[in-house]
């Protein structure tokens, strides 16, 4: 049992140091005007090359750990997001892109739209804007890297 326990607490901080150096993650659009979508796709390309922090696209949720959430929740897509949120393993990280992710942003108010992703799914890191540039996008995916450390 020694043994077991002494292997854990040496593998604990590789394997923190290895989520933090890499993470995977996890796009949804939960409804809105693909703005920050836009942005996201942006922000893997080349020009900002968000690859250079190790963070790398995932298309599975089973494998993803940080959510990128952009959208205001709808009805429609509420049982959806919390359906991906949790196939997703743990520890696992949500960051909400967009003034319509972060409060619903101009969407809110409107018969079908439940507000933010945090009326769902718990959310760790806010990046603000309408669309939201690719330079904020990172600068929070770098913040929101720092947490998990």
């Amino acid at each position: 049992m020694n043994i077991e326990v002494a292997l854990r607490e040496l593998l604990h901080p590789i394997v923190r140091w290895a989520r933090r150096k890499s993470p995977w993650v996890l796009h949804y659009n939960s409804g809105g005007c693909n703005g920050c979508d836009i942005e996201i796709l942006d922000t893997l390309t080349p020009r900002y090359d968000v690859e250079r922090l190790g963070i790398l696209k995932e298309a599975s949720p089973r494998h993803a750990d940080i959510l990128l959430c952009t959208g205001p929740v709808t009805r429609q897509s509420r049982d959806r997001l919390r359906l991906i949120y949790d196939q997703m393993p743990e520890p696992k990280w949500v960051a909400a892109v967009g003034s319509c992710c972060c409060s619903g942003g101009v969407f809110q108010g409107a018969y079908n739209v439940l507000g933010g992703v945090d009326h769902v799914v718990p959310v760790d890191m806010y990046i603000p804007g309408c669309p939201c540039r690719p330079e904020a996008i990172i600068d929070g995916l770098a913040r929101l890297l720092e947490l998990i450390q």
